[in-house]
């Protein structure tokens, strides 16, 4: 979480962007709508009114529950592979196209 600085300038203005995901970032819409929450409610009761939104975008930051359900999907084929479920090429299979 990024603060505003305590004197604001040109050159304040101009070096913002390279502390947050607005420039060439993929959690622009997440990072704004917290900022904007914590703009409406404040700084300290933005902390709790805005939870939600902080959670969803450190999620896009760090990526932890895509992790978790990535090492779940190959926990699960390797338990199927030494069990004997999948064998030869079925292994290395891909999911269907539409199967997202």
């Amino acid at each position: 979480m990024s603060l505003s600085p305590f004197f604001r300038s040109p050159f304040t203005d101009i070096t913002g962007g390279i502390v947050s995901h607005q420039m060439l970032g993929e959690c622009q819409k997440q990072e704004m709508q917290y900022m904007d929450c914590l703009e409406a409610y404040g700084l300290d009761r933005g902390k709790v009114k805005c939870a939600d939104l902080f959670s969803n975008f450190h999620e896009c930051q760090t990526k932890t529950l895509q992790f978790k359900r990535f090492m779940a999907i190959r926990r699960e084929r390797e338990r199927q592979i030494a069990e004997g479920k999948l064998k030869g090429d079925e292994k290395f299979l891909n999911p269907r196209i539409d199967g997202f």
